[in-house]
């Protein structure tokens, strides 16, 4: 598992500069916290014209790429990422509250840690704490 013999502040540094020019970068999302004890993973992404939908709201493709990354990150660093990786095989999301602009949390966790298989859910939530969207993803678990 990455997340053993490393603390917080390691796994943040590392999940944070995960990769060089990935989607999750472009949009600015940025991991914030890890909680090991209850394996949930925070990260927040600022909503600005650049990810806004012709209607000047965030677009739903921004909420997805924002979970799927925290989904999909939150399976790889709690597996032996030397024998496995995690891929997404299925996302269901459901955008709940419009977002103008700021900045939005989003929590993963999990809701079933399988050997061969893990569903998170993720919350994306606004300053005040507003549900902005639900989303539930589907990684399987494969060896390298």
């Amino acid at each position: 598992m990455y997340t053993e013999g490393k603390t917080k502040e390691e796994i943040l540094e590392f999940i944070n500069n995960w990769g060089h020019e990935t989607f999750a970068k472009t949009l600015g999302i940025q991991f914030t916290d890890i909680d090991l004890e209850n394996e949930t993973l925070t990260a927040t992404m600022p909503v600005s014209p650049k990810i806004h939908q012709p209607f000047g709201i965030m677009h739903g493709g921004a909420s997805c790429v924002l979970a799927e990354t925290m989904g999909s990150s939150l399976s790889n660093i709690f597996i032996d990422g030397s024998k496995y990786f995690g891929v997404g095989t299925n996302i269901n999301s459901n955008h709940l509250r419009s977002k103008k602009d700021g900045i939005v949390t989003a929590v993963a966790r999990f809701i079933r840690k399988g050997k061969t298989m893990h569903v998170s859910e993720i919350e994306i939530r606004d300053e005040k704490g507003q549900l902005i969207n639900h989303t539930t993803m589907t990684n399987n678990i494969i060896n390298r």
